[in-house]
């Protein structure tokens, strides 16, 4: 592939299935596609920058199998992680032509979700798979340090909670939100908070018991930890399935 200047730059074949800001960078993303929708094919990591000249493409990576999400590392700019169809994570260092420095493979099914937590003091990774399990790792370790079991369908979101060390939520197909903490064992508490399968999640940040759905049902739920009894908020209007939810 070649950088162009322009107000959009395309990726022919690939179907783009996540986009993160650089923490360091400002204008720059790191987008994961995949060929044929992810069903068959190959998968891309490109990174792309806002500049006087419009976007370009900085720099690329290809994958054997469809990469269907990214993270950046909290502590070295030029780091990021991907997973993909395979089950493996991939870790890529952008400021080289090859990669990827390292691939974790102990997911069964494919790995759907991956994110680097924000506490700067805690250099963690979560990632969440098809197998319904979500698993920690240490950039630094060759193996995940624990596997989380308690969902009984496809995990399709792992997040970091931005105000709690350890807290990560998990969103899947069997209709639940679940919150837990890598110093405990079990999970720490159930959402059932749609009836359909809940695609993401994302936290408040500025409220740590706050966090957001979006699911196959079309709506957007706001879920109070303290009480899950209902939503603070459901926001209808959409037509298709919610595939991804920011909070600002």
């Amino acid at each position: 592939m070649a950088g162009r200047a322009g107000g959009a730059l395309r990726l022919p074949g690939l179907h783009g299935y996540a986009v993160e800001f650089s923490p360091y960078w400002p204008g720059r993303v790191a987008c994961a596609a995949a060929q044929y929708y992810g069903m068959a094919g190959c998968g891309t990591v490109a990174v792309l920058e806002q500049n006087e000249a419009g976007i370009v493409l900085l720099r690329s990576f290809d994958w054997n199998d469809g990469l269907f999400d990214v993270t950046w590392s909290e502590n070295n700019e030029h780091v990021l992680i991907t997973c993909s169809g395979d089950g493996s994570l991939q870790i890529w260092d952008t400021a080289k032509t090859k990669g990827p420095l390292q691939v974790y493979k102990e997911h069964t099914l494919e790995a759907y979700s991956v994110d680097w937590s924000q506490t700067r003091g805690e250099q963690l990774v979560v990632s969440g798979s098809w197998d319904q399990t979500a698993k920690l790792w240490d950039p630094a370790v060759g193996k995940s340090l624990c596997t989380f079991k308690g969902h009984e369908g496809v995990i399709y979101s792992t997040i970091w909670s931005p105000h709690i060390p350890g807290c990560f939520a998990s969103a899947s197909g069997d209709q639940t939100l679940r919150i837990w903490d890598v110093k405990a064992p079990g999970v720490k508490l159930v959402v059932p908070a749609h009836q359909a399968e809940i695609l993401s999640c994302d936290w408040c940040k500025y409220d740590e018991n706050l966090l957001v759905t979006g699911a196959v049902d079309c709506s957007l739920k706001g879920w109070d930890l303290r009480n899950i009894r209902q939503p603070v908020f459901v926001l209808l209007g959409h037509t298709y399935a919610i595939r991804r939810v920011k909070v600002s």
